[in-house]
C-alpha cells in the first residue's frame, strides 16, 4: 500500500526492558542500523540504571553498529506528551514483560521479546563478552525479521500477529 502511514512515517519502536543498560541499548542500536530509516528505535526501562553496561557499547561496536548517544532512561519518557508516537513495543527480559506498561499513545503493539541478561553474567572478559554476543546474535535475528515485514502491503492486525509470531522465533545461535 504505497503511501501508508508505515512507509511515510517509518516504525517506531521502543525497547523496553527493566534496567535499560544491555539488551535494550542493543536491540537499539541494530534496529536503527538495520532498519535503513525505515524504523526509528529507542531504548527504555522500568528501572534504569542511569548508566550503559560498558560490555553493550563493545558489542555494538565490535559488530560495526552505532555506539555513541546512548543512555540509560526510563520508560515513562516515552508516555509524556510530545513524545514520539510508538507503533511497536518489546520487553526483552522477563522482569519488564510482567510489569505493568503505560498506557501508550495509539497503543502499539507489543511484544516480548526475552533474552537471557548478559549483565548478569558473572565471570572473566571472555565469558562476559561471549553472553553480550549471544545476545546480540538473538536479539538481530528477531530484529531481521522484523525489518523484512512488508510494511508498505500490511494491514494493522497482519503486523500484530507477525510481531507475536517473531517473539516466538527461536533465537538463531549464527
Amino acid at each position: 500500500m504505497k503511501g501508508s502511514k508505515y512507509e511515510r512515517q517509518g516504525i517506531q519502536r521502543p525497547v523496553s526492558l527493566h534496567s535499560n543498560s544491555a539488551r535494550s541499548i542493543i536491540a537499539e542500536s541494530i534496529l536503527n542500523a538495520e532498519g535503513k530509516g525505515r524504523f526509528r528505535a529507542f531504548s527504555a526501562g522500568s528501572h534504569p540504571k542511569g548508566a550503559v553496561h560498558p560490555w553493550a557499547i563493545r558489542t555494538v561496536d565490535g559488530l560495526g553498529y552505532p555506539s555513541s548517544g546512548f543512555s540509560s532512561k526510563g520508560w515513562d519518557v516515552f508516555a509524556e506528551p510530545g513524545a514520539p508516537h510508538m507503533d511497536f513495543m518489546f520487553t526483552v527480559c522477563d522482569e519488564a514483560a510482567g510489569e505493568a506498561c503505560p498506557v501508550w499513545p495509539g497503543h502499539p503493539a507489543t511484544a516480548h521479546w526475552g533474552i537471557e541478561d548478559p549483565a548478569a553474567v558473572e565471570g572473566s572478559e571472555v565469558e562476559k563478552g561471549r553472553a553480550f554476543a549471544q545476545a546480540a546474535c538473538y536479539l538481530k535475528n528477531r530484529i531481521s525479521l522484523l525489518v523484512n515485514l512488508p510494511l508498505a502491503t500490511i494491514d494493522k492486525l497482519s503486523l500484530r500477529e507477525q510481531i507475536e509470531q517473531i517473539s516466538r522465533t527461536l533465537p538463531s545461535a549464527g
